[in-house]
């Protein structure tokens, strides 16, 4: 039987969903992503900072991605002005390998300076530059930067300001751990975090949809898509999703205008569309319905939106059909591990433990043949002779 879904009421309004939402919903986004964000520098050398500045404001993946947002660059004597910052990034300069050179600890400047702002309250990340893996393993033995690890009030990373790997999945994770609330402004300010920003939002936004597929329980199935959802489900989820592509775009430095969003993306996210293509994508997939499904339906539909606008920054492409249908089953594999996870957590009903009997009353024991009768009895009922009281 064919279905024409525009017709049906309950599906318009999820064709809908984009086009209603109203700049007043996503105002505290637009806020967010604007936010004036104040970076400190800190360090004896000033090229060092440079060069960490210019990473900051590029992005690897997208070279030509870059931004002019200021930096507070600052020598150890000119310190003081960092007090005003949202974070202070202390940059040390690791020795070269082989030289008798070693890290500023104790009564050096740079430790005093990172156990003042710690002691304050004030967000530190402390950035070891090292020259070469090799002086990082030297100086590791020796006990210089555990001295600095292990002291536990400020983040520490050690690796090459040049590295972009370092600067990709050490600094940069450290600096989102520290700056959670600043996420859209850092993203949007600084190029390098941008991808590491948008990975970790889609992941929030996935998990998110998948535990609100849980909390609604066994699904309908929905004729017309077939796929284990119904119609407030695809509702609220489709909802969740445009304010991942708004919040993600912001993020990566793009418009702040959601008609701008609806004019790129809405006719290969929205509504409908979107979840017509999860369950082309899905067929043959899917053999039972049930709770863990619905979880990696809401999982993967969540996921594939997230990557086409990232895949769109990336590339000034859409993706293809044939990509989305890999996306999604690869999608679809996770959100069933993820389902899993998530039903293995939920408290299990059981049976309530049986009450233990007490222990037979010592002075029922027979002092005669040791056996045990009631406990009202005056006489033992084995040997028959009197029981004390």
């Amino acid at each position: 039987m064919m279905y024409n879904w525009t017709e049906m009421a309950g599906l318009k309004e999820l064709t809908y969903v984009w086009t209603n939402i109203k700049e007043v919903d996503l105002r505290p986004l637009l806020a967010q992503a604007q936010r004036s964000l104040k970076i400190a520098l800190v360090g004896r050398r000033m090229d060092s900072l440079n060069s960490l500045a210019f990473q900051m404001r590029r992005d690897p993946m997208r070279p030509s991605q870059t931004t002019s947002t200021p930096l507070l660059l600052l020598s150890l004597e000119d310190s003081t002005a960092a007090d005003s910052a949202d974070l202070v990034i202390l940059v040390l300069e690791g020795p070269l390998a082989g030289s008798a050179g070693q890290l500023p600890v104790d009564d050096s400047a740079e430790w005093k300076l990172a156990r003042g702002w710690a002691n304050s309250g004030k967000k530190v990340l402390v950035v070891i530059d090292m020259p070469s893996p090799d002086r990082a393993r030297e100086l590791e033995a020796g006990g210089a930067l555990s001295r600095w690890s292990d002291w536990g009030k400020q983040r520490v990373v050690d690796g090459s300001v040049e590295d972009t790997h370092f600067l990709l999945h050490a600094f940069a994770p450290a600096v989102m751990d520290l700056l959670p609330e600043a996420l859209l402004s850092l993203g949007r300010s600084f190029p390098l975090f941008r991808v590491p920003i948008a990975r970790q939002l889609i992941g929030e936004a996935c998990t998110s949809n998948a535990a609100y597929a849980l909390s609604t329980g066994i699904a309908e199935i929905v004729p017309v898509f077939d796929i284990p959802l119904n119609v407030a489900d695809m509702i609220i989820l489709t909802k969740t999703q445009a304010f991942l592509v708004y919040k993600l775009g912001l993020a990566l430095g793009l418009s702040t205008r959601w008609h701008d969003y609806l004019t790129e993306f809405g006719g290969v996210l929205g509504g409908g569309f979107l979840w017509r293509q999860v369950a082309r994508s899905l067929v043959g997939l899917i053999p039972a319905w049930g709770v863990l499904p619905k979880v990696a339906v809401s999982y993967a539909g969540t996921y594939v939106v997230g990557n086409v606008v990232l895949r769109w920054y990336l590339t000034g492409k859409h993706i293809s059909g044939k990509q989305m249908r890999q996306l999604y089953m690869q999608a679809f594999a996770r959100g069933k591990n993820l389902a899993r996870d998530l039903l293995a957590r939920l408290p299990r009903p059981g049976r309530r433990a049986r009450k233990a009997l007490p222990a037979p009353s010592a002075d029922r024991v027979c002092p005669n043949c040791g056996l045990y009768s009631a406990i009202d009895a005056l006489y033992c009922r084995y040997c028959g002779q009197p029981l004390g009281r």
